[in-house]
């Protein structure tokens, strides 16, 4: 089976005030219970804001570590969570994805790990 990362890419700044977060965490759980019945879950999470990010730079092996606070990329919007999938069927997880996409109105991407032989994979009927 090949390895998926799902990215979700919020905007920055705390939510709407008219988003209903436990529609939205029930609707993503439906979503989540139908990959473990298909085989195919890992983990998902949901990651803090980017203020709690720190960013560690090394140049090389014996150099000392930079730690920062961010990062502070001029960006609208950042990585706010991500499921990792597995399936032999790379439609199953763009469909999976597509759930994912409706159940949050976030924009996701589709990513597989690199380490698998066909990481350039396409979809067939898109």
């Amino acid at each position: 089976m090949k390895t998926y990362l799902i990215s979700l890419f919020s905007p920055d700044g705390p939510p709407p005030e008219d988003l209903d977060l436990s529609r939205v965490m029930a609707d993503l759980e439906v979503v989540n219970d139908d990959i473990r019945a298909a085989g195919g879950w890992v983990f998902a999470g949901g990651l803090g804001d980017q203020a709690s990010a720190t960013t560690i730079r090394k140049s090389d092996p014996v150099a000392d570590a930079v730690l920062t606070d961010g990062p502070f990329a001029e960006a609208k919007e950042h990585l706010g969570g991500f499921t990792i999938v597995r399936s032999d069927d790379y439609d199953a997880v763009l469909r999976w994805a597509e759930r994912i996409a409706g159940a949050t109105g976030l924009p996701v991407e589709v990513r597989p790990f690199v380490d698998q032989d066909d990481a350039g994979q396409k979809p067939t009927d898109r």
